[in-house]
């Protein structure tokens, strides 16, 4: 089990995950769909996650959303690196109705985001904007290089239910044991 706290005078966050789990989380951040995008995240990547926000959002959620990501992506980082005997490479295309998303994902302990799926207004509460945010603050604390890619879709609610998916299950076929591969790099270190 990894665990990382941060404290800040916006947010206060504790993250506890065990990578190789079973997808069971408990999630409480104080913004209903962001919740659920995690717990669909945890799900699908087999990741048990225990994660908690409490932030400023009488002002907005910005500050919570993106601190969950730097948390998230810290531990991330903790649990993953050194990383030894798993494929390292995935990608996977999740379908939420009309939408279809695609995540391409190296574990290649350097941070570098792609993120195309530009979306306005809002899911609930939710700012759809703020997903990218999220994902650019897990990327660069955890040492990924993520390509999120939309294939097609209308509705805001799938096409980021799909984004969240979609990372979670490259993710999740990343670090599939390898043990032939030692560490999956040619330099010898990653």
């Amino acid at each position: 089990m990894t665990k990382i706290t941060r404290k800040t005078k916006e947010t206060d966050i504790t993250v506890e995950l065990s990578l190789y789990g079973s997808g069971k989380s408990n999630i409480k951040t104080g913004i209903g769909f962001f919740d659920h995008m995690l717990e669909a995240f945890s799900k699908h990547s087999s990741i048990d996650l225990n994660l908690t926000c409490k932030g400023d959002t009488h002002i907005d959620f910005h500050h919570s959303v993106e601190d969950v990501g730097i948390v998230l992506g810290q531990a991330l980082k903790e649990a993953i690196y050194p990383i030894q005997n798993v494929e390292r490479y995935a990608n996977a295309v999740v379908v939420m109705d009309e939408a279809a998303v695609e995540c391409s994902l190296d574990l290649s302990n350097r941070a570098f985001l792609v993120y195309d799926v530009c979306l306005d207004g809002k899911v609930g509460e939710f700012d759809a904007e703020l997903a990218e945010e999220f994902f650019r603050a897990v990327v660069v604390n955890a040492g990924l290089t993520v390509h999120l890619i939309p294939q097609r879709g209308k509705n805001r609610h799938h096409i980021l239910e799909a984004t969240f998916k979609s990372f979670a299950v490259a993710l999740r076929r990343a670090l599939v044991k390898n043990d032939s591969l030692g560490i999956p790099s040619t330099k010898g270190v990653l």
